[in-house]
């Protein structure tokens, strides 16, 4: 019996192993279209998530922002190390992929160039300032 024990907590520890020591994997996240506040955080098939997001990586993790909402966005970094974001604005139908190489708490906004209005979209009350938070460790 304690060789069965033995011998199944080093093949845990075997199975656990390349996992912790993969790359962390690229989170996909979009910019879409809502009805209330106009644009939020969804995930990479559309399901929405809010106005603010909180998503968690390790060193070296990836994010990548699809946007979907018909509108373009600047995106300015709030808090955290200096990232690149690229150029401004992010069009509608573009991907960024944004590489979080140090340990921290980061903060972006998307802020869109175009009022709801302006594009001739339906929405109820002001347009969103999606924040997005990103902590690293």
């Amino acid at each position: 019996m304690r060789k069965l024990v033995l011998l199944l907590g080093m093949v845990v520890a075997l199975v656990a192993i390349p996992t912790t020591l993969a790359a962390s994997p690229t989170v996909r996240l979009s910019l879409i279209h809502a009805l209330r506040g106009c644009h939020e955080w969804g995930t990479s098939d559309g399901r929405s998530l809010g106005a603010s997001h909180v998503v968690l990586l390790k060193p070296g993790g990836k994010l990548e922002i699809r946007v979907s909402c018909p509108m373009a966005f600047n995106v300015t970094q709030l808090a955290g190390p200096k990232l690149a974001l690229g150029a401004s604005p992010w069009q509608t139908g573009t991907s960024h992929t944004l590489v979080f190489k140090k340990a921290g708490v980061y903060r972006l906004m998307a802020m869109n160039v175009q009022t709801s209005a302006e594009m001739g979209l339906q929405t109820l009350g002001e347009d969103n300032m999606p924040v997005l938070t990103v902590r690293v460790r």
